[in-house]
């Protein structure tokens, strides 16, 4: 298959180029408006009860959680006669404003929990419309910013609330975005040179990042028209867009070069390339794929947006790695070279450092791979204290305007309203029938650790008693067949204890059937709908990942060490996460706020990126490995021979990747932070310590073992297996007899 791919290209060149011209151009006019027509949201389960609880209260009662607040400063203090008046007619004005479904305040329902503990500030809370497109959301939010943030007379307002903060979560990752490639570029440049010491050699990667980067864009822009798509993969698309090129394209081109060195034509080396390089960098190119893929099964789409980007970036990537540089090296041939800045001296075969490293390693196997285990093992230990979390204003640069005003609010404000509790009863009966039942289930919830108030039709309830009277603005918990009531919380909404409100809610006897809804209840829903489908993405990227690579490798055992290795390095990793991110440590040095948990979507899409990105360089390194072992038969020279081969590409190829990755922890964002730092660390430590000490250790102590499988499954491997079937210098052992034992003895 892939040699007569690569017959093809070397006689198609030209227009294979041609093609890829037109196509790198379509692309960039149609993808590159695609954050325009990006979400920021996408952390909810549509189908969850705290959601079905807002459609309802919503659709049946006219009521929407707020997600704009205006913070009113009043010098005089908010009951001063001038500061009433002002605002009485700014909540007036933004009521009025175009979007805008309700706006209420502390002068309008008179409500003490909506002005701060000193009485100089006041809160108006308001609900602008989210059924409309991302663009006139946009646009309506932001007419709302400009005519309202500033001084009003007596007051001086500050816009904050959910939108807001997402709208400036948005804005900032985009700023991010240019400063990681304004970062990343020109370095990845500088050590491409550095790579392959020559000019031309090095613009090649670059050349298929680009490619792959504005391919994804157009895959992008097509799926925005049929469904949400979060403007956070645009990261990912960048990052791993630019990365994946590299390193694909690391491997071609050096293995051209290797075959050009060894003296072949130029048609002949590009041939071989793409029936070795090529065939390993798509095989690799499907575990990317795959492992992104299983972000699919969460209903979220933030998560699903990443399966997006992810799995056309890494087919873009290849595409171009195996049929466009292919191409494109058969019309270059040996002027790969040119403009050569760099010399290195030959090395004889077998006299490469990771040559002696491999040989050093597997002559003491059993104390090497102890001690590194034990190390990532102590590094994971942490790990074992993780708390998740949502996203929220702290996630933002403590400078950040929306981010102070909620700052504000958590200090000088004793009530929550903004995150009260939402307690849903549509179909509960007239609520004029059952104010009875409503009385007692409000007393009962007042009672609930961590419920400040219960506002409902009949009252305010506060610690088992009825504190206040109905008002005029009792009247928004009355539906034609059903009520519902409002749960003030004590405690911080995002947090352990706003969960458990939620929980202890939920778990009250109430004399009708509710639905809980609110800040938190979105938190506990979105936990476990990312919780109850993670066995299922994490047994799909086990079980497809294990098939692949017992058809690309013919063994039972290389499939599952890679699984336990990816695992085993991915502990440490996440480890090293929750020890800096959520225990708070060189908080000052990255500049972030630790609010005690850790993002909950972002480990499960490092999981899924980092396992694909692992298992990239265990098949890099595993079949230069097999290459040797089928043309010798000696386990021990092919260990070594390969990882003499692949060491510095993979070395050289992580390094590329992780500054790409590094570049995005520059990013304000906290979890942009959390997601480029944890991603470069779980590259460098896989591609150094694991593949350096842990491959050759285990490989050396299995010997023969590596390759063995039992013979029903050696069959179906011989006729369905990925191998070229080229033939080899030397016959391949019998590996459908028992695992034979290692040749020497070791330690």
């Amino acid at each position: 298959m892939f040699g007569s791919l690569a017959s093809f290209l070397v006689r198609r060149r030209v227009a294979v180029l041609v093609l890829a011209v037109i196509g790198l151009a379509l692309p960039g006019i149609i993808g590159g408006g695609v954050a325009e027509n990006l979400s920021a949201g996408g952390f909810e389960n549509p189908s969850s009860e705290s959601v079905r609880a807002a459609e309802i209260l919503e659709a049946d009662f006219g009521q929407a959680d707020p997600n704009v607040i205006l913070l009113v400063t009043a010098q005089e203090g908010v009951d001063d006669p001038d500061a009433v008046e002002a605002g009485l007619t700014l909540t007036q004005e933004l009521g009025q404003e175009e979007g805008i479904q309700f706006a209420a305040s502390y002068w309008t329902l008179q409500a003490p929990p909506l002005a701060s503990t000193d009485q100089t500030q006041a809160l108006v809370l308001a609900r602008l419309d989210d059924n409309v497109t991302e663009e006139v959301f946009d646009q309506r939010l932001g007419a709302i910013a400009e005519g309202y943030n500033g001084s009003r007379g007596p007051l001086d307002v500050a816009l904050g609330g959910q939108a807001e903060t997402f709208a400036q979560v948005g804005g900032t990752i985009e700023e991010d975005l240019v400063r990681a490639e304004a970062i990343s570029i020109p370095i990845t440049l500088v050590l491409l040179l550095f790579v392959f010491g020559s000019v031309v050699a090095a613009l090649l990667p670059l050349a298929v990042g680009v490619l792959a980067i504005l391919g994804t864009f157009l895959i992008l822009q097509i799926l925005t028209g049929f469904t949400d798509v979060s403007i956070f993969a645009l990261n990912l698309t960048t990052a791993l867009g630019l990365g994946l090129a590299i390193d694909y394209s690391l491997f071609i081109v050096s293995r051209f070069r290797e075959e050009l060195a060894l003296g072949k034509s130029v048609p002949d080396a590009v041939v071989r390339t793409v029936q070795t390089a090529g065939k390993t960098v798509a095989f690799s190119a499907g575990t990317v794929a795959i492992s992104l893929a299983a972000l699919m099964v969460f209903p979220l789409y933030f998560l699903r947006s990443f399966a997006y980007a992810g799995i056309g970036v890494v087919f873009v990537a290849a595409v171009g790695a195996v049929i466009v540089l292919p191409a494109l090296l058969a019309v270059l041939g040996h002027r790969v070279d040119k403009f050569r800045i760099l010399r290195r001296r030959a090395t004889a075969e077998g006299t490469g450092r990771w040559h002696r490293l491999a040989m050093a390693v597997m002559r003491r196997p059993i104390s090497i791979a102890t001690a590194v285990t034990v190390v990532l093992l102590v590094l994971g230990a942490p790990f074992l204290g993780v708390e998740f979390g949502l996203p929220d204003d702290r996630v933002l640069p403590q400078d950040n305007p929306a981010r102070g005003v909620a700052e504000q609010i958590r200090t000088n404000f004793t009530g929550g309203e903004a995150a009260a509790v939402s307690i849903v009863a549509p179909s509960a009966g007239a609520a004029s029938d059952i104010t009875r039942e409503i009385t007692a289930y409000a007393t009962e919830l007042s009672t609930v650790e961590g419920v400040s108030r219960v506002d409902a039709l009949t009252g305010s309830y506060a610690q088992g008693q009825q504190v206040a009277d109905p008002n005029p603005t009792s009247g928004r918990f009355a539906g034609n067949q059903g009520t519902w009531l409002s749960a003030v919380p004590s405690v911080e909404p995002n947090s352990l204890e706003g969960e458990q409100l939620v929980r202890d809610i939920r778990a009250a006897e109430a004399p009708f059937e509710v639905l809980v809804g609110g800040t938190s209840a979105g938190l506990v829903d979105s936990k476990s709908a990312i919780f109850g489908r993670l066995p299922l993405a994490v047994g799909l990227i086990a079980v497809v990942t294990f098939v692949l690579l017992f058809l690309m490798f013919g063994s039972l055992l290389v499939p599952a060490k890679a699984l336990v290795l990816n695992i085993l390095s991915l502990t440490a990793v996440f480890g090293a996460m929750v020890w800096v991110f959520q225990d708070g440590n060189l908080s000052g040095v990255l500049d972030f706020t630790s609010i005690g948990v850790l993002d909950t979507t972002t480990p499960i899409l490092m999981f899924c990126i980092a396992f694909g990105l692992s298992m990239d360089y265990e098949v890099f390194l595993l079949s230069r490995i097999k290459e040797e072992h089928d043309r010798t038969g000696d386990n021990v020279a092919a260990v070594a021979m390969g990882l003499e081969k692949t060491g510095k590409i993979v070395t050289a190829a992580a390094a590329l990747l992780a500054v790409v990755f590094l570049a995005f922890a520059t990013s304000g964002i906290t979890f942009i932070k959390l997601f480029g730092l944890g991603l470069a660390l779980a590259v460098i430590l896989d591609a150094t310590i694991v593949r350096a000490t842990l491959v050759p250790a285990l490989m050396r102590l299995a010997g023969e073992a590596n390759w063995w499988a039992p013979r029903p499954l050696r069959s179906l491997y011989e006729r369905v297996g990925l191998s070229e079937g080229e033939g080899q210098a030397a016959p391949t052992p019998d590996r459908s007899a028992s695992p034979a034992k290692g040749e020497v003895s070791v330690s």
